[in-house]
């Protein structure tokens, strides 16, 4: 079992009489479906559909939730979600709280709040000290190979939702609730195609890291071509592992490069 410390987030704390109507007119999710300890994946996004942050969502109690989101996407993602709550009864509160992450549990672990998924645990204020046996690149390769999309600074703003294929996690979208901030981008992607996007992901054997935001290169006829976008990547035991936003009819034959290199790119999956 991989125990880790969750450094790369921070943990949120949203309260008030209002946090249930307020987040549900943000959040592409539907949070009045969240039961109590209920989570999921969800992101919020900004007037045009593009994505200021992608986070955890814990429902704790009836008028108090929990959201853990990386750290690079603060203080803008938690800027944005609390744009307009000055007009209603909620607070955001930023809780120094130890996160623990566990990949293949088999033993069992008291903590505040656990949240289970996958093979996967999180611990959020563990009730006895942990001894760590994993870094924090292990959660991050764990997101990579499970299809969770990483977001991050050098991405914010740029994606809509079902560009790193959020349609197919968890409840992350729902296109039954009502009005949300960018949810009119959000419904013409799925019901008009509008979303020509998918993130797909890729590993090669080098010790190479790219740069976030950069791009990777698609052969052609002609030659090797600029592509896509870069939104994680996480090199472990000389493994690099990608997570590439393409157009969504990306297939298997097609052969990437790490640009300007000889570092082949194999497609992990193609699911989106």
């Amino acid at each position: 079992m991989s125990i880790i410390s969750l450094e790369q987030y921070r943990l949120i704390e949203i309260a008030g009489i209002d946090a249930e109507k307020y987040l549900q007119g943000q959040l592409t999710c539907d949070v009045t479906k969240l039961a109590l300890g209920d989570h999921t994946i969800t992101a919020h996004c900004d007037p045009k559909g593009k994505m200021t942050s992608i986070f955890r969502l814990i429902r704790i109690e009836s008028d108090q939730f929990y959201v853990m989101i990386h750290h690079s996407l603060l203080p803008t993602g938690l800027d944005q979600l609390k744009k307009y709550a000055v007009f209603s009864k909620v607070t955001f509160t930023e809780l120094n709280a130890q996160l623990v992450g566990l990949i293949d549990e088999d033993s069992e672990f008291s903590a505040q709040v656990c949240v289970k998924f996958n093979n996967r645990c999180i611990l959020i204020n563990p009730e006895s000290a942990v001894q760590f046996n994993a870094d924090s690149t292990q959660w991050d390769l764990a997101d990579i190979q499970q299809g969770y999309p990483i977001l991050t600074d050098k991405t914010q703003g740029e994606f809509i939702p079902q560009a790193l294929n959020l349609q197919t996690l968890e409840q992350a979208i729902s296109f039954q609730k009502g009005c949300y901030i960018g949810q009119e981008t959000v419904a013409r992607a799925k019901y008009r195609g509008a979303n020509k996007r998918a993130m797909f992901a890729f590993q090669a054997t080098t010790n190479m890291t790219p740069d976030i935001g950069g791009e990777i290169e698609m052969r052609l006829e002609s030659g090797w071509r600029a592509t896509g976008t870069i939104i994680s990547a996480v090199n472990f035991e000389g493994i690099l592992w990608l997570q590439v936003v393409l157009n969504q009819d990306t297939h298997e034959e097609q052969l990437f490069r790490l640009p300007n290199s000889e570092v082949s790119l194999k497609l992990f999956n193609s699911a989106h």
